[in-house]
Protein backbone atom coordinates (compact mmCIF):
# COMPACT_ATOMS: atom_id res chain seq x y z
CA UNK A 1 0.00 0.00 0.00
CA UNK A 2 1.29 3.41 -0.98
CA UNK A 3 1.93 5.97 1.78
CA UNK A 4 0.48 9.29 0.62
CA UNK A 5 2.16 12.62 1.29
CA UNK A 6 -1.04 14.67 1.19
CA UNK A 7 -4.59 14.27 2.43
CA UNK A 8 -6.12 14.68 -1.03
CA UNK A 9 -3.80 11.97 -2.33
CA UNK A 10 -4.91 9.70 0.54
CA UNK A 11 -8.56 10.45 -0.29
CA UNK A 12 -7.92 9.51 -3.92
CA UNK A 13 -6.37 6.18 -2.87
CA UNK A 14 -9.48 5.30 -0.84
CA UNK A 15 -11.92 6.36 -3.55
CA UNK A 16 -9.99 4.20 -6.04
CA UNK A 17 -10.41 1.25 -3.65
CA UNK A 18 -14.13 2.07 -3.48
CA UNK A 19 -14.40 2.03 -7.28
CA UNK A 20 -12.55 -1.29 -7.49
CA UNK A 21 -14.88 -2.77 -4.86
CA UNK A 22 -17.94 -1.43 -6.67
CA UNK A 23 -16.84 -2.88 -10.03
CA UNK A 24 -15.94 -6.27 -8.54
CA UNK A 25 -19.24 -6.62 -6.67
CA UNK A 26 -21.29 -5.18 -9.54
CA UNK A 27 -20.10 -8.10 -11.71
CA UNK A 28 -21.49 -10.54 -9.13
CA UNK A 29 -24.71 -8.76 -8.17
CA UNK A 30 -25.70 -6.61 -11.14
CA UNK A 31 -28.31 -3.92 -10.51
CA UNK A 32 -31.12 -6.16 -9.27
CA UNK A 33 -30.18 -6.22 -5.60
CA UNK A 34 -30.25 -2.41 -5.46
CA UNK A 35 -33.28 -1.87 -7.67
CA UNK A 36 -35.38 -4.42 -5.74
CA UNK A 37 -35.55 -2.28 -2.58
CA UNK A 38 -34.04 0.99 -3.74
CA UNK A 39 -32.75 3.56 -1.32
CA UNK A 40 -34.35 1.87 1.69
CA UNK A 41 -32.47 -1.34 0.87
CA UNK A 42 -29.23 0.62 0.73
CA UNK A 43 -30.00 2.16 4.13
CA UNK A 44 -30.54 -1.35 5.57
CA UNK A 45 -27.26 -2.59 4.10
CA UNK A 46 -25.38 0.40 5.52
CA UNK A 47 -27.04 -0.19 8.89
CA UNK A 48 -25.92 -3.84 8.88
CA UNK A 49 -22.34 -2.88 8.03
CA UNK A 50 -22.34 -0.16 10.68
CA UNK A 51 -23.67 -2.54 13.35
CA UNK A 52 -20.98 -5.07 12.43
CA UNK A 53 -18.26 -2.42 12.78
CA UNK A 54 -19.74 -1.18 16.04
CA UNK A 55 -19.89 -4.70 17.48
CA UNK A 56 -16.29 -5.47 16.49
CA UNK A 57 -14.99 -2.19 17.91
CA UNK A 58 -16.96 -2.44 21.15
CA UNK A 59 -16.04 -6.08 21.81
CA UNK A 60 -12.48 -5.87 20.54
CA UNK A 61 -13.01 -9.06 18.54
CA UNK A 62 -11.04 -9.65 15.37
CA UNK A 63 -13.21 -10.05 12.27
CA UNK A 64 -13.42 -13.58 10.89
CA UNK A 65 -14.44 -12.57 7.38
CA UNK A 66 -13.95 -9.14 5.85
CA UNK A 67 -11.80 -6.55 7.57
CA UNK A 68 -13.19 -3.46 9.27
CA UNK A 69 -11.62 -1.42 6.46
CA UNK A 70 -13.59 -3.52 3.95
CA UNK A 71 -16.80 -2.73 5.81
CA UNK A 72 -16.06 1.00 5.79
CA UNK A 73 -15.31 0.79 2.05
CA UNK A 74 -18.65 -1.00 1.54
CA UNK A 75 -20.48 1.76 3.42
CA UNK A 76 -18.80 4.37 1.21
CA UNK A 77 -19.73 2.43 -1.93
CA UNK A 78 -23.34 2.13 -0.78
CA UNK A 79 -23.42 5.88 -0.12
CA UNK A 80 -22.24 6.61 -3.67
CA UNK A 81 -24.77 4.12 -5.09
CA UNK A 82 -27.52 5.88 -3.11
CA UNK A 83 -26.59 9.22 -4.71
CA UNK A 84 -26.45 7.58 -8.16
CA UNK A 85 -29.89 6.11 -7.50
CA UNK A 86 -31.34 9.42 -6.27
CA UNK A 87 -30.08 11.18 -9.41
CA UNK A 88 -31.54 8.51 -11.70
CA UNK A 89 -28.12 7.50 -12.99
CA UNK A 90 -27.93 4.03 -11.45
CA UNK A 91 -30.92 2.75 -13.43
CA UNK A 92 -30.00 4.41 -16.74
CA UNK A 93 -26.24 3.90 -16.97
CA UNK A 94 -24.14 0.77 -17.34
CA UNK A 95 -20.56 0.03 -16.38
CA UNK A 96 -18.31 0.95 -19.31
CA UNK A 97 -16.32 -2.27 -19.14
CA UNK A 98 -19.29 -4.69 -18.86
Amino acid sequence: MKNPKYLDEAFEIITKEMLETFLKKHKDYGKGNILDMGELGIAFRISEKFNRIKNLLMTGRKPENESIDDSWIDIGVYAVIAILLRRGWFEKLNVEKD
